[in-house]
Parts: structure tokens; sequence; C-alpha cells
């Protein structure tokens, strides 16, 4: 009861409080504390007042000077986030890596081809023209099994010397046949290639084997040539014929010309590959074409990986082959023993168990970066090795042609030299002449032969490429190999840092990863892979050496050594660059997003096998879309073109568009008769046409008058 006395008690007081402060006309009371909060203001603005006239004999002006100063500077200069590229990014994992025993090939001997028994002119023309004078290692063994006649399964590194392995015997056998070679006797060895570029390279160097021995013609078909050439060519006679699969399919399918009666030797150069590529069912049709004709001949198939693809392929085309493998005395795979071993030991597990050689003169690296910070690092790393050091020719893998595409012109624009570069009291990059060059599968045949011959014969340059340039290809001086994203399995891998380190020269690799990627580290050595860690920091730091991209600040001092702030400065300067470009016109941005759903698709692509390692979730949309240049995430990326098409096709338009565009009747009837009908339905239409017209003759037949 004396709580609730209390309560009420209380209530009351309240009551009559509120009743007190209240206005006469209901307004809200008026709150004491303003009153309170006025008054001490204004005691606050008398002392500050005081304290300004006691202060004002200690020098006002220079203050005033300094802070105009400062304002006109925060005016000139732009407004720069360090935090927006340097926050919230992942941690970088250690990476824990077992040093593992590399299978290392000895690639050259000491042997020399004056050793075997060739032409004296052939062994001139490899001297001279060519400027070898020993043998690697997979020549001597592989040439004088396939002077004798006998089937090969060769397996060796890339850059070993697999091309002049087959080519020297087939040279030697075709020029020492008792009845002469004629041109018209039509192809008498097939040489299938999994690329353009690789076509082109083969049928060069078969070339210069040729020289003194004219009467042999070697010749080369491809996609992206014209098939009436081609056909003219055939029919001329090519003795040593160099051709893709679907090329070649092709022609056994539309021209009467093409034979294979004189074919000795069917020759798969990077097996392997030509089956990744889609290009099992058009090898079993050469197969059959080639058996319909004549069914004895000399088979070789080559590559640097023995997959299961491979070993399925030499079962149907060799017969009772030699196999040869450089590494086998290092390296022995024990054969399952029983059917139900096999099986356990099929595609799936073939991953892990093959181990792969690396050139000794190869150093590999890996650099983990976070997902935001991938395309100034990149930039970074090109300008250090490219401007920098300068004498360096690079070679930059990317999973998709928009990539390709979308970097070549972002990096080409920002980094060559563009307008946004050029701003008053900024040193330009006009200076700098950094020249990239694009390969892929979606450019023209003509196109993709001028940018090969221009890499092929400068000294430097950067060519930004897909897997397409990743098998066989020999060019010259390449020094650094950047995996831009991380390839599809270690064999691949092995592929594209093939590039470099060719026969004995130097080379360096580079593989850049997601922090959620890093687990690929531990992939690579378990199949015999060595790579040291890079840091990204060290690359972030060459842009010191550069004022480019140095922050203006009037009244700093200049930096001595590299501050860590100022390196992130500096990577925030260049990032604004990208972005600047990409955020300047609606058709790079748009080109951006494509490139980004491109990336994204492929990301999906990666086997099962791997998809603890590259995972679609584990990816942050808008630190992705940082790397493309785009400030933000984009949303309806579905909206955009498929990535990956070829052909572009226009948008179907909406119902409601039809309607609006079309002005009469007539043009509606026509365009839902377009929309609507199928061939089938034309062609019934058709039919009945005819049969009214005969129809109404017959009436007209009728009505004239005997």
């Amino acid at each position: 009861m004396a709580a609730g006395v209390g309560m009420r008690g209380l209530g009351r007081q309240s009551g009559t409080l509120k009743r007190k402060l209240q206005s006469p006309h209901g307004n809200p009371p008026v709150k004491r504390k303003c009153k309170l909060n006025i008054n001490t203001l204004r005691k606050g603005a008398k002392e500050a007042d005081r304290r300004e006239e006691a202060s004002s004999s200690q020098k006002p002006a220079p203050k005033r000077q300094l802070t105009d100063k400062q304002n006109e500077s925060q005016k000139s200069r732009p407004f720069i986030k360090t935090s927006s590229l340097f926050k919230n990014n992942p941690d970088i994992p250690e990476i824990h890596r077992k040093e593992v025993q590399q299978l290392q090939e000895n690639v050259f001997t000491t042997d020399s081809f004056s050793q075997l028994d060739l032409h004296p002119h052939l062994i001139s023309t490899i001297n001279n023209v060519l400027n070898i004078c020993s043998m690697t290692s997979v020549q001597k063994q592989t040439i004088p099994v396939l002077l004798q006649g006998r089937d090969a399964l060769v397996r060796s590194q890339t850059g070993s010397g697999k091309t002049l392995a087959y080519g020297i015997p087939l040279v030697q056998c075709l020029q020492g046949m008792e009845c002469k070679v004629q041109r018209s006797d039509g192809p008498y060895a097939l040489v299938l290639v999994p690329t353009r570029e690789l076509a082109l390279q083969s049928f060069d160097t078969i070339q210069k084997l040729l020289k003194p021995f004219t009467w042999i013609v070697p010749g080369v078909l491809m996609g992206g040539e014209k098939r009436k050439s081609e056909k003219a060519r055939l029919r001329k006679g090519i003795n040593i014929l160099i051709s893709t699969p679907g090329r070649l399919v092709d022609h056994i399918k539309s021209t009467e010309c093409i034979h294979f009666r004189r074919t000795q030797w069917l020759i798969i150069d990077e097996a392997d590959r030509i089956l990744d590529l889609g290009f099992e069912k058009d090898v079993a049709v050469i197969l059959n074409a080639l058996n319909a004709e004549r069914e004895t001949r000399q088979n070789v198939l080559l590559s640097a990986t023995l997959t299961e693809a491979v070993t399925r392929l030499a079962d149907i085309s060799l017969n009772d082959p030699v196999s040869i493998s450089i590494a086998d005395e290092i390296q022995k795979l024990p054969e399952p023993a029983s059917q139900t071993d096999r099986e356990a030991n099929s595609s799936s597990n073939c991953m892990e168990q093959e181990n792969f050689a690396v050139p000794e003169t190869l150093q590999q690296y890996v650099m983990v970066v976070p997902s935001k910070l991938r395309l100034v690092t990149l930039a970074a790393f090109i300008l250090q090795k490219c401007k920098f050091e300068k004498r360096h020719k690079m070679i930059i893998f990317f999973s998709s042609c928009e990539q390709v595409e979308f970097y070549h012109e972002l990096l080409g624009k920002v980094l060559s030299g563009g307008p946004e570069s050029q701003q008053p009291g900024h040193p330009s990059l006009s200076s700098v002449s950094l020249q990239f060059l694009r390969l892929h599968g979606d450019m023209e045949q003509e196109e993709r032969t001028e940018v090969f011959q221009e890499f092929l014969k400068s000294k430097t340059g950067i060519l930004l490429c897909t897997d397409v340039a990743a098998r066989g290809l020999d060019l010259p001086q390449v020094t650094w190999i950047v995996q831009y994203n991380a390839p599809a399995s270690p064999a691949e891998y092995i592929h594209r840092i093939g590039r470099t380190a060719r026969i004995g020269c130097r080379g360096s690799s580079l593989l850049v990863l997601a922090p959620s990627e890093a687990g690929y580290v531990s992939l690579l050595a378990s199949h015999k892979i060595n790579v040291s860690e890079l840091k990204m920091e060290k690359v972030l730091a060459s842009l010191m050496k550069d004022d480019c991209f140095k922050l203006h600040r009037p009244g700093r001092k200049k930096s001595c050594g590299k501050n860590p702030q100022e390196v992130r400065e500096r990577a925030t300067v260049l990032q604004t660059k990208f972005e600047n470009h990409v955020h300047s016109s609606e058709g790079t941005v748009q080109w951006a997003k494509k490139a980004l759903q491109s990336f994204l698709c492929s990301y999906t692509t990666y086997p099962k096998k791997l998809k603890h390692i590259f995972h679609i979730k584990s990816l942050h949309l808008g630190h992705v879309a940082k790397s493309f240049g785009l400030r933000d995430a984009p949303q309806n990326l579905t909206a955009l073109p498929a990535a990956g098409s070829k052909r572009k096709t226009k948008p179907t338009p909406k119902r409601s568009e039809l309607l609006k565009k079309t002005h009469s009747k007539r043009r509606l009837a026509e365009i839902l008769c377009s929309e609507y009908s199928s061939g089938m339905d034309s062609a019934g239409a058709k039919v009945k046409k005819k049969k009214k017209k005969r129809k109404q003759r017959k009436a007209g037949n009728q009505q004239i008058p005997t």
C-alpha cells in the first residue's frame, strides 16, 4: 500500500509540473535546457572574445595566410581516399609449401647430328640455317626410333625440340625414297596441330629443313583462311600437309581432290591439347579417312603431358609403339594390376598422379593479391619489368577473350599515355614506350597471323592472350610469363610457363592468386612443382620510381626510402587513373561489365576437384569489380550479352515495341507471320499458292470457248 501511495504522489507531482510548463494555447512545453544553453553559450563566447583580444598581439596574420594556402591546395589537388583500396581486404595467408625435388630433364646432350645416318645436306641445313649443333635429349632418343620406321609415343617437357624430333626423320625418309617424290602425288605425311599459330610455326620449321630438297612441297591448312585458295593448293599437290583438325575434316567432306593414297606418316603434335579442345571426333574422322585408303603407315604422338585421353588415342592409332619419356629414370608410375585398379586410376585421379618436368633455368614465383588490388599490382609489375628494368618480353595469360580485349585497351591507354594521364603539373606517361599486343581465338585469322609475327620478331613487348598461345609456340626472348588467371590444371600451368626458358635459355614465371586460392600452391607441390613467394608490397613499391603517380601536397618533404603510406597513395592514384578511363563513357563501363561477366563465367568452369580452391562463392563481387576499373559492384550482369559468344546477336524486340513501330495493319501482319511461322509453315504456304494457281489455270481453260 505504501508503495502504491508513493507512486500516486509522484504522478500528481509530474502532472502539476506539466501544467506549469504547458502554454495556455496547448503548445508543447518550453524546455528549460534551452535557456541554460543560450546563457552558457553567451558566456563561452565572451570568454573566447577575451582570449582572442589577449592573443591578437601574437602575430595573427601568418596563421590566416597559411590556412588560405592550405585551402587553395585542397581545391587544386584531387580528393583521394587511400582507404578504398587498402581497407576491408581479406588477410593474405602464409603460404606453407613443402620443399619438393622437381623433375629435371637434361635438355642438351653432347651428341651432334653428324653421328646419325642423315643426308649431308640435311645436316648442313640444321647447322647453318637453324644454327643447331648438338641434339637435345628427346631428339637423341626419338630420331633413331623413327628412322627405323617404328611408331612412337613421345613425352618431353615444353621447349625441348620435339618439332625437330619428328621433322628431321620425316625429311630424311622422304628425300631418300626410291621413286622421287612428285608434287602431284599428294600428301606423304600428315601433321595435326591444335592451333593455327602452331601450324604456321611447324610449317616454317619444315620449310627450313626442306631448303636443299626443293621437290618436296610442304603446305598448311587452317581455319580463317580462304577455302578456295586452299583447294587450289591441294589440286596442285602438297607432300607434307600440316593442318588443324577442324579444317582438315572440312576438306575431307567437301574437297574432292584431297586423298591419302600415298600417306605414310601421321604425326599428332600436342596430342593432349587437340583432345582438350574437343577435336576427338574430328581425329576419329581423319583416322577413318586414312584407314579407308591406306592402312599401313608410321604414327607418332607427341606431348609434354600424358593424359588418359592421349593414352586412349595411342591405343587406337599406334601399332606396337615405342614409349619415349625423358623423365622415366626419375619417375616411374606403378601400373595397376587389375581392372578395378585401372578404374580407380581414372581421369579423376590422373591429376594427382602425374608429375611434370620443369626446365632448370626457369624461376617460378607466386604472388597472393586481394581482388581489389589485382589491377594496380599487375600494372606496377608491368612498369617494373618493362619500363624501369627494360629489355623484357612478357606474356600475360587470361581466362577469356573478353578479358584480353578489355585489358589490352585499358592498360594500353592508361600505361602508354592517354588524355587522362596528361594533367597539368603531372609528368606524362606518353614517354613510356610500352607495346601491348593481344592474341585470342575470336580474332580474324589475318590479324592473328600479323600479331603472332610481330611479337615473334620484336625484342620487347607485352602480349595479352588466352590459352591459344599456351601450346607449342616457340617465341624467342620471352623473359616473363604472368598467369593473371590461374590455369584449370597443373598440366596447363606447365604448358603456359613453357613459353619461356626454352632450350637452355633463362626465364621466369609469375602466378597471381587471390587469398582464397592459396591452396593452389600445395596442389602444384604435389606434382613436384616448386614456386617461391613474391610479396605484393615489393611490386607496388616500384611505383616510387615514377613521380607520375605521386600525390602532390605543398610543403611535403621528399620521401626517403619506401614509405608504406606513400606507396598506398601512389597505388590509389594509379587505380583512380584506371577508374577515370573506365567511367569516361557508358561504352567503356559496359565493356568492363562484360569482361567481368566473362571472368565470372570462366571461374565457374574449374573442374570439380578444384572447387575447394576456386569457388564462385568465395569471390567478393565489389572487390572483383575494382580489378576491372569499376567503382561499384555492377547489377543485372545476366542482362549483358553472353560472355564468350563469338557472334554478336541483336536482342529480340518485345511485342509492345513491335506494335509501336508498325504503322499499318499490313506491316503488323507481316511481322506476326515472320515471328510465329516456321520454315515448315512457309513451305506449306508455297504449296497452297501453287495449288491455287493450278486451280485458276484449270478454271481459265474451262471458260475458254471451243
